[in-house]
C-alpha cells in the first residue's frame, strides 16, 4: 500500500514537471523537491476540497459528462499556486491548460510500470 502511495506521488510530481515544461504560463520552481511539494499539496487539496467541490457540482459534472472536473482541477491548481511559492500561474487559462496536461500525463504515467508496482507474493 505504501509503494502505491509513493508511486502515485512520484507520478503526480512528474506530471507537474511535464505540464510546467509544456504549458505556457505555468512554472514550477525548486526542482524535484518543488515538484514533490506541489504534488503533495495538490493531492491533499484534491482529497479534501476537490471531493467537496465535485459533490456540490455533481449536476454540472453530469451535464458536461465530467468535463467540469477540469475546471475544478484548475481551481485547485490556482489555490496551490496561491499557497505555495513553488508554483506560478499567469492566469486561469494557464491553470486550465495545466489541469488538462496534468490529467493526461498522470493517466499516461499510471499505465506504465511505474504506476503499477509489483505486489509481494502472499505466503501460505
Amino acid at each position: 500500500m505504501l509503494k502505491r502511495l509513493v508511486a502515485s506521488w512520484v507520478i503526480l510530481a512528474l506530471a507537474f514537471a511535464l505540464a510546467a515544461w509544456i504549458a505556457p504560463g505555468m512554472s514550477v520552481h525548486g526542482g524535484f523537491l518543488g515538484w514533490l511539494w506541489i504534488a503533495a499539496l495538490f493531492g491533499v487539496l484534491n482529497l479534501v476540497l476537490g471531493t467537496i467541490l465535485r459533490l456540490v457540482t455533481l449536476p454540472l459534472m453530469l451535464l458536461t459528462l465530467g468535463l467540469f472536473g477540469i475546471i475544478i482541477n484548475a481551481v485547485l491548481l490556482r489555490l496551490v499556486a496561491a499557497w505555495s511559492s513553488d508554483l506560478d500561474l499567469d492566469g486561469f487559462g494557464s491553470a486550465v491548460w495545466g489541469a488538462v496536461l496534468i490529467t493526461v500525463f498522470t493517466w499516461l504515467l499510471t499505465i506504465t510500470p511505474l504506476g503499477r508496482p509489483k505486489r509481494a507474493a502472499k505466503k501460505h
